[in-house]
């Protein structure tokens, strides 16, 4: 068994959609990014990624190449996805927080659980999501963009 983790954090951006876990969420911005700036998805391939020593996000899918220009996260993460199974490893589980102060999204954490599980072929019930505030401070607090943090566990199969 081993694990991994992952933090991602994006600024808002005006003209763009928000989407966090594959969901787009209605608000005013979206976030500033190369792909489509989903600071959910992009932790978890970092934790997945650091789970089985394949490095990061960035060395995958390099922000410098255009065939990732606002590419819809959930093809990165099926992509890890493949990686993490060829090399002999599964999702035991994942645990994920969005922290944000802006907008609430707890309509939206069901939804999210299916896509990221759909994307990694594993149940809804090994994906858990969490949000959260930081009451006020730091750059989420002032609603200047989001974060992210993943912990996963996976094993060999």
């Amino acid at each position: 068994m081993r694990v991994g983790l992952g933090f991602d954090a994006h600024r808002f951006a005006p003209g763009r959609v928000l989407v966090i876990g594959g969901v787009a969420i209605p608000f005013e911005q979206g976030l500033a990014a190369h792909s489509d700036g989903d600071v959910l998805i992009h932790a978890l391939c970092d934790a997945l990624l650091g789970a089985t020593a394949g490095g990061d996000i960035g060395r995958h899918f390099p922000d410098s190449s255009p065939e990732y220009r606002n590419i819809d996260s959930r093809i990165l993460l099926r992509s890890v996805a493949e990686r993490i199974h060829a090399q002999g490893y599964r999702l035991c589980n994942a645990d994920l927080v969005v922290i944000a102060q802006a907008p609430k999204l707890s309509p939206y954490v069901e939804g999210m659980r299916c896509n990221l599980a759909t994307d990694l072929g594993v149940t809804s019930a090994q994906i858990n999501i969490k949000a959260t505030t930081t009451e006020g401070m730091g750059f989420t607090g002032r609603g200047e963009g989001i974060a992210a943090q993943a912990a996963v566990l996976v094993e060999q199969t």
